[in-house]
């Protein structure tokens, strides 16, 4: 699946994190543009210099390991758009113009499913991508939510019962979460962070 992947879903280290290992793993194509990156960065610098470290650091990573998923401004594509909010254009003109199949974002209000429908694209959450590869690729979903949970710092992952469910319903990962539950999945072992 060829995914535009909209700001709201890079801001979160962990759920970035968790999207961007699927990515590396085969199991999404993802997208982005100049300006969804840019709004991410700034959403990062916002939560102090610290934050905007760790981001501007991710999108290194995030070049180097994704060469081809920058998609160029698409203006003419853009003017012709109409959403609820206007600002949100430029992702839907950014999916269309890098032939995504899907828009991963958790502004449901912002990108009505018909509009999308109109230009051949469905309209994602995280959550919902995430646990429909779970019931196909299993192994890898665990791969890829394992290295999150291994390369964010210990203050972030949740300790106790349960910690991978609560480390996914805080990365706002529910659905997922509950499908990789140890009830679900006994034989599913992840590293301690």
């Amino acid at each position: 699946m060829r995914a535009l992947i909209d700001a709201c879903v890079l801001v979160p280290d962990a759920l970035r994190r968790i999207v961007l290992n699927v990515a590396a793993e085969g199991l999404i194509v993802p997208l982005w543009s100049a300006r969804i990156i840019a709004e991410w960065q700034h959403a990062a610098a916002r939560r102090g210099p610290e934050a905007a470290a760790r981001a501007a650091e991710a999108w290194l990573a995030m070049q180097a390991a994704f060469p081809d998923a920058t998609v160029p401004p698409a203006p003419e594509i853009e003017a012709a758009l109409r959403l609820p909010d206007p600002d949100d254009c430029h992702v839907l003109a950014a999916a269309i113009a890098g032939r995504a199949e899907a828009v991963m974002t958790l502004n449901h209000a912002d990108f009505p499913a018909r509009v999308l429908a109109a230009h051949g694209l469905s309209r994602e959450s995280p959550d919902s991508v995430l646990h429909l590869l779970w019931s196909a690729r299993p192994e890898a979903v665990a791969r890829a939510v394992a290295a999150a949970r291994v390369a964010l710092p210990p203050a972030e992952v949740p300790q106790g019962p349960a910690p991978l469910r609560a480390f996914l319903r805080r990365a706002g990962l529910p659905r997922l979460g509950k499908a990789m539950s140890p009830r679900t999945l006994p034989q599913a072992r992840f590293p301690a962070p």
